[in-house]
């Protein structure tokens, strides 16, 4: 699935901050930035990265910030069959 059609099914950008605990130095926070195509307000694509990380990841997590933002919805968006072009 193309991302216009994402878009057009109800898909919006979803950026997530994580901080998270260095393995080696547990009172040193770093962070990390995820971003794709997610559902709200579920946001399975999101969530199952969480838990991903969570079960792979050795760095465990202090804390997720994260916004969301659909970019074109269903009525937004039109068909375009023509161009004019001026020089």
């Amino acid at each position: 699935m193309t991302e216009t059609d994402m878009m057009l099914r109800g898909y919006g950008l979803t950026l997530a901050e994580m901080f998270y605990h260095m393995p080696d130095h547990p009172h040193v926070l770093n962070s990390y930035i995820w971003q794709g195509y997610d559902i709200a307000p579920d946001h399975p694509k999101l969530f199952g990265f969480i838990e991903f990380w969570q079960r792979e990841i050795d760095g465990p997590l202090h804390s997720v910030r994260f916004t969301h933002r659909r970019q074109i919805a269903a009525g937004e968006w039109r068909n375009v069959v023509g161009e004019l072009r001026l020089n």
